[in-house]
Order: C-alpha cells, then structure tokens, then sequence
C-alpha cells in the first residue's frame, strides 16, 4: 500500500486536524449576528452565550487530557483518526439541534475531538520532521488553524445570506444548520487519508518495533536507504534517549514531577495558558460584538478582513520561525500585543458612551459618530491579530511540542494543550458577560496578561531552535539562564560527520550487510533482528555498548 514520503506533505496533512480547532474558534462568530440563530435559540446573551460557546473548549479540555492515553498505546496516527470520528459525530449533533441542549451537546463531543487534535498533531509532526525544519511544520498546525477559522467563517457568511440575510426575522434555520453539516468534511479527509500516513519512528521504537522505525526513518530521511548516514544517526540518538530513559526505571507519570521535567511542563502549560490569556481567541469568537461596539461598517465584513489577515501573515512565521526563533517570538509578540490591546481599550474608554438603544441590543458601549476613532480602534484589532499571527500563534504549538523527552512527551503534551482549552473555556463563558458589563475595561486586562507573559518568557524560555527532540536534555539542564542560551554544535550533526567518516558503525536491525557508493566504510554493521538492543558501536580506538 502506497505510503507518502514528503515531509512536508505528511505534516500539512496531518495539520487538517489543525483546521477542525479553526472550524471550532469561529463556529459561532458567523451565526451570532443572523437571526434564525437567535430566534432559534431564543437570542442567547450573556452567560447562556457564554456557555453555548464554552461548551466545546470544555469538551476539548476533556479530550487533551486523555490524549495521551490513546497516542501512547496505539499511535499518534490512530489517536488522530479517533479525533476524527468524534468530529463527525459531534458535527452531526450540532447540524441537527432542536434546542441549546443538543447544540450544547454537539459541541462537547466535537469539542473532545479537538482537544485530542491539538494535543497530538504537534507531537506526529514534531516526531517525523528533523530539527531543520521542524519548527516550519510544526507551525503548518497553526496555519491550519486560521484556514479553518477563515473557511468556516466564510461558508458562514455565506449562509448567513440564506432566506432574506442576517437582518431577515423569518430567516430559516440553514443559516446555521449548513455551516455546522459542511465541517465534516475535512474530518472525513483526514480520517481516510491518515492510512496512507507512516507512524512516528519514535512511537515505533518506542515499542521496541525496531525494523519498522528505521525504515520510516529511511523513507522520511534518506530516500530509502536504510544505511544512509544521517538514519543511522538519528536512529542511534533515538535508541540512546529510550535506553536513558529505560535505564531511570521511573513511570512516565513519576517522571512528569521530576524536578527536571516538571520546569518544561510548567512552561510548556505557560505557554498555552498565555496563548489563551494573550486575547486572540476571544477576538476570533467574538470579534462581530467588537465590531458593533466599534460601530464602522459591516460587523460581519471587517471580521472577515481579520481572518484573512490571520491567514495571510501565519505565513512569514511558518518560513521564519526556523531561522528567527522561538524565544524572540515570544517575548516580542507579547509585547506588542500588550501594546496594540492598550490601544483599543484606551479608544474606547475616551470616546465611547453607554448604548444608548441606537447600537445593536447585544453590547453596553459604543463608539457614536466618531469615524476616526472607529477605525483606530479596527486597526487596533487588526495590527493585534498580525502580531498574533506571526510570533505566538506558530510558536505557542512548536515549543510545547518540542521541549521533552520521548517516554513523557505525548503526557506533557497533553497537559499543555489541556491548560489551553481550560482557560479557552473559561475565557469563552466569562468574555460576553465581561463585554456586558466592563465593556472597554476588559481590552485593560488583556493587555496587563501580555505584559506579564513578555516577562514570563524573558526569564524562563531559553531558545530551542536547531536542536534535535533528543538534545533538549541539554538545552535545559545547562545550568544557563535562559536568556544566556549556550551554542553547540548538534550531537546529531557529529554523528552523522563521524559515520560518514567511517568512525563509527551503527548497525540497523534485520538488515544484511550492504555497501553504498562513496561510504563503504560507514555502511552498518550487521546484527539480527533478534540480537537484544544496544547495538555495538566503535568510536575510534574506544568501544561502548
């Protein structure tokens, strides 16, 4: 059976799981404004609002959490085609809703797909791609994401025109029933497609299934050749990490709380929690209630610019993010966030006025006749979702996904993602009734949550680009501060010079003996697949098991 190669086609792919979270974060901003939705549901404000949309964040929380679960005994590939199956059933709920129950209901299974997704395609992602490029993949998942927000935003634009458009009081219920049928779609694509997919080399060695791993290895890094001298590398640097971790005979949940350990999962939940703190989601699910209080053309047009900018400038950090870094990205992105959030509320508070019945019924505050403080105050929104965009959006799903050793990564992982959809859901239900009733004040509170991140990451988060998942180990147990990231050459990359070389042999399992042009001497030493792992490796003179 047909097995795809590229790297970066595997890793887009696999990203679609990305765009089921983009479907998720605007699957109520378009039908908010029309009003089959609101008479259907008995024009849900506040807190009701604010547990409609919580409703799927809290299913997600559920899902990231027992993600790891599923990644760890089956597979990363096969957690993720569950994801799917949830999708599709929680989908189905949603697109047939008779009241907010059912909807309600929809969304939290939905919701338990997204929180698998999340929490384990940058774990598939970062465990097929070499440390090059793996920060550019990885990123494909947030790229993913704002497509999904962009596509599901626009299919609801479009519906939203059903019957006699949004401000129609007969509209019919397709407004919103076609928008929650159609997302099925990619669940299906990424749950059929996942069979052609390879599983994660390192899952695979993980369960000792040696010959299988290198031989994904070989097809992801070496065009096939199973004695090309960087899979012999990044086979031996695997093989190295798990009989380390073997070695420490701990579980892999006493390993979590290990001191070690425990300071990647903190910053790794920090991270996530900042990216929901930070003001971007809440923009995304509520930005037609931004708009309105704005009072400047159509809410539902100058949304759909943001989305599009969202898309658009995830780009440059998916081209970037590999040569500009992690750590830069988080502290300036936090910054100017905290700068532009300032800006917006600031607007507000100067020139606004209580609604005083001639702006829409669902907010408090208003920008009345002022033209030029309005668009301010949409640039404001704007310049924040580019700045989003380009440095915490990538980074805040990378680093996470990068940062720890193989017997707790899928774990760790899991409850980094699971502090994301906690706050997700707690920001979900608190925002319309926080709109409501601080209205302006709210983009204040915001703002200080970014200037307390810059400071978070200033002192916390030392940069990892250009080094492999087996060399974070020394990334963070340096001794250095992490604003003083030491410089190495990569272990991996010595490795390689040295098999190449021919000064060292590394054997790879159940092979027989062959010989490449141009590297006789660094082909592998031969072993059966049955001789017990580690493999002998000479180095130089020197000879270690």
């Amino acid at each position: 059976m047909y097995q795809a190669s590229n790297i970066y086609f595997i890793c887009g792919f696999a990203a679609i799981g990305g765009g089921l979270f983009g479907f998720d974060i605007s699957s109520m901003s378009g039908v908010l404004g029309t009003e089959a939705y609101k008479n259907y549901f008995h024009n849900p404000v506040s807190y009701q609002q604010g547990g409609i949309t919580a409703s799927m964040p809290a299913g997600s929380l559920v899902g990231s959490l027992v993600s790891s679960f599923i990644a760890d005994r089956f597979s990363r590939k096969v957690a993720i085609q569950v994801s799917c199956l949830l999708w599709i059933i929680g989908s189905i709920i949603q697109c047939a809703s008779v009241n907010v129950g059912m909807l309600c209901a929809g969304r939290v299974i939905a919701g338990l797909c997204v929180g698998i997704a999340s929490s384990i395609v940058p774990v598939y992602q970062s465990e097929i791609a070499p440390k090059e490029i793996r920060g550019r993949v990885v990123s494909l998942q947030q790229w993913a994401i704002t497509w999904g927000i962009l596509i599901q935003y626009f299919i609801q634009y479009g519906a939203a025109q059903i019957g006699g458009g949004p401000n129609d009081p007969n509209q019919p219920t397709a407004a919103f029933r076609i928008p929650w049928g159609i997302q099925i779609i990619p669940a299906v694509i990424l749950f059929s497609g996942l069979f052609f997919f390879p599983y994660s080399p390192r899952w695979l060695a993980s369960k000792d299934r040696w010959d299988e791993a290198i031989r994904v290895l070989a097809s992801l890094h070496g065009n096939g050749d199973i004695n090309h001298p960087k899979v012999l590398a990044e086979f031996r640097e695997i093989e190295d990490a798990l009989r380390f971790e073997r070695e420490e005979a701990c579980s892999s949940f006493r390993a979590l709380v290990q001191p070690r350990i425990f300071r990647r999962v903190i910053l790794g939940m920090s991270i996530q929690m900042w990216s929901q703190l930070c003001g971007m989601n809440i923009m995304m699910y509520y930005i037609v209630y931004i708009m309105e209080g704005a009072s400047i053309a159509s809410p539902l047009t100058t949304a759909a610019i943001q989305y599009v900018i969202n898309v658009v400038l995830t780009l440059p950090a998916i081209l970037y993010l590999d040569r500009f870094g992690r750590r830069p990205a988080l502290i300036i992105g936090s910054f100017l966030m905290m700068v532009f959030l300032f800006t917006s509320g600031s607007l507000q508070a100067a020139y606004g006025q209580p609604n005083d019945g001639t702006g829409s019924k669902d907010i408090t505050w208003i920008v009345k006749d002022m033209p030029s403080v309005s668009k301010g105050i949409v640039a404001a929104s704007y310049l924040f979702v580019a700045t989003f965009a380009t440095t915490w959006g990538p980074t805040s799903w990378t680093y996470p996904a990068e940062i720890f050793p193989s017997k707790v990564r899928a774990k760790a992982v899991s409850l980094s993602t699971a502090a994301n959809w906690f706050w997700n859901m707690i920001l979900a239900f608190a925002v319309p009734p926080l709109l409501w009733s601080i209205n302006w004040k709210m983009y204040l509170i915001f703002a200080a949550f970014n200037g307390a991140a810059c400071i978070h990451m200033t002192l916390m988060a030392p940069e990892t680009k250009g080094y492999t998942l087996e060399e974070m180990d020394e990334v963070f147990d340096s001794g250095h501060p992490a604003w003083r990231t030491h410089k190495k050459t990569s272990r991996l990359d010595q490795l390689t010079q040295e098999i190449e070389m021919g000064n060292v042999k590394v054997s790879a399992p159940g092979r027989e003996e062959s010989s490449a042009p141009g590297r006789q001497e660094s082909s592998a030493i031969i072993e059966d697949a049955e001789k017990v792992h580690p493999h002998l490796v000479d180095i130089g003179d020197n000879k270690t098991a």
